[in-house]
């Protein structure tokens, strides 16, 4: 009887880590199918507050940089918009993401975000709703460009306001530039000519 008792209460254990582990590697394979593989597997809200799929943006060069309106770098809203209306024709965005984090240069809300970009430099490529590019608080997106798994090429913390990724129309980095770099630097030209040349020669 003490052996039948025995018997039984080792099977239960036996079913019950069974099942523990299938539900472990269940959750792993959930894991893994959610982990996002490129920007385009983001949904992000734009300043107005709708959801969009980066994956919109797919077929296009993109340039993607956090912002702030008080900040020394702030001035480069009027280099950003030049070379969007030069190259928004040619496959060819910028996407901005406002962000309190350093010094809180970004402290207003993104109505008044929105309209100081319109007023003040007459912005006219996407923005989108204020999130946190650092910290405790950092956005899935800015953790995928920051990490060595998801980002080998470019890793490392967001160093200031104005850093900017530079992808190609697959979605694929192929460039960061510190916040300090203009948008109509040469190196950021470049890059974006060659991506546009070679992204139109393969439509």
């Amino acid at each position: 009887m003490y052996k039948d008792n025995k018997l039984k209460i080792l099977i239960i254990a036996v079913i019950a880590i069974a099942s523990i582990s299938i539900l472990f590697i269940s959750s792993l394979s959930a894991d893994d199918h959610n982990t996002p593989e490129s920007i385009f597997d983001f949904t992000m809200n734009d300043i107005d507050g709708n959801p969009v799929k980066l994956e919109v943006f797919k077929g296009k060069v993109i340039l993607l940089v956090n912002v702030a309106s008080k900040c020394g770098y702030t001035p480069q809203y009027k280099g950003l918009q030049k070379i969007y209306s030069k190259y928004k024709n040619k496959n060819f965005v910028i996407l901005g993401f406002p962000a309190n984090n350093f010094l809180w240069q970004e402290p207003g809300s993104n109505a008044r975000i929105k309209s100081f970009c319109s007023l003040k430099y007459g912005v006219e490529f996407p923005m989108f709703s204020k999130i946190s590019v650092k910290g405790r608080k950092q956005h899935p997106l800015y953790k995928f460009l920051t990490s060595k798994l998801s980002n080998p090429l470019f890793p490392g913390k967001i160093r200031w306001n104005f850093e900017k990724f530079v992808f190609n129309t697959n979605g694929k980095l192929v460039g960061r530039f510190h916040p300090k770099i203009k948008p109509e630097d040469k190196r950021i030209i470049e890059l974006l000519e060659k991506e546009i040349t070679n992204g139109s020669e393969t439509l």
